[in-house]
């Protein structure tokens, strides 16, 4: 009988590597999002962690992949690589874009790059791994809101608000790979489990205070952020009232600590047919570019 715990499936779907640009306008950095500049620098906080974040995923996945014996698998680790290093890409030049509006940018960066290299050189291989499949938990979980509700992004600037559903779908498309790596690669045995739910209690804990700071770090340097009357509110209000994108993971991060758990038992992938749609939108703003 097969332990739930270590399931010897292959992966769902097969990530695509796309090579794509977002023409972001420098100057609506500060405020993208609908709901005000509050809203958009906790959108922004998030960037900032994503270069040097994906990156640390890649490390640590890549260590694993000569002990990977599926030939599909090892295909999906590929794509998987690919699309972070895209990520990392498009984000850091949204990251660039808070330092040119005189927003500290490039410190809250530098400390995440700090912050993954300590846990390069201090945590076991397989830590790293833990860590990264609890932090592609959270992403896939946030993508999954992010993706069933349009009021999340679907309102905003439109280039800042393709950037986010893009990452959104192809955090979907590859939210099982990392995880696949870990249990094709690990012991079947309780401390493994343990060490599975750790990597996610402590990511979260780290993580989210992590966040807070970074938001509030860019909201005090920017002027028309402190003058938002209600911002604070407004940013806890959408993220846990409406539409509640936070509120509706919280279900989802739980599961997390099933002994059976794997990604795909949230079945989301009707959300990938928006792929195409907008990569014809980004064709379609290109052309009107170059007209």
């Amino acid at each position: 009988m097969t332990d739930p715990e270590f399931r010897d499936e292959q992966p769902a779907i097969m990530p695509i590597r796309r090579d794509l640009h977002f023409k972001l306008p420098a100057a609506r950095v500060g405020d993208w999002h609908n709901e005000g500049r509050h809203v958009s620098h906790f959108f922004n906080a998030l960037s900032l962690f994503f270069p040097d974040g994906e990156r640390f995923f890649i490390h640590a996945v890549r260590h694993y992949r000569n002990q990977i014996q599926e030939p599909e698998l090892q295909r999906a680790v590929t794509a998987f690589i690919g699309q972070e290093a895209m990520h990392g890409r498009e984000h850091t030049e949204c990251n660039e874009m808070l330092d040119e509006a005189g927003l500290p940018g490039a410190p809250l960066q530098g400390f995440v790059y700090k912050l993954t290299e300590f846990m390069k050189r201090v945590l076991p291989k397989s830590s790293q791994l833990s860590i990264t499949i609890a932090l592609e938990h959270l992403t896939a979980i946030m993508a999954n809101s992010l993706l069933q509700d349009s009021r999340v992004v679907g309102n905003a600037e439109p280039h800042f608000a393709r950037l986010w559903r893009w990452h959104a779908l192809e955090e979907t498309e590859h939210k099982a790979v990392a995880y696949d790596v870990w249990a094709a690669t690990m012991g079947r045995n309780p401390l493994r489990y343990l060490q599975r739910v750790m990597g996610l209690i402590t990511a979260s804990f780290v993580f989210w205070p992590l966040v807070a700071i970074f938001m509030w770090r860019l909201t005090r340097a920017d002027a028309g952020a402190r003058a938002e009357r209600g911002g604070w509110w407004r940013t806890l209000r959408f993220l846990f009232g409406t539409p509640g994108p936070l509120r509706r993971a919280i279900g989802e991060w739980f599961d997390y600590f099933k002994p059976g758990f794997h990604p795909w038992d949230h079945d989301n992938r009707e959300y990938l047919g928006g792929i195409e749609p907008l990569l014809r939108d980004l064709e379609g703003d290109t052309l009107a570019r170059a007209a």
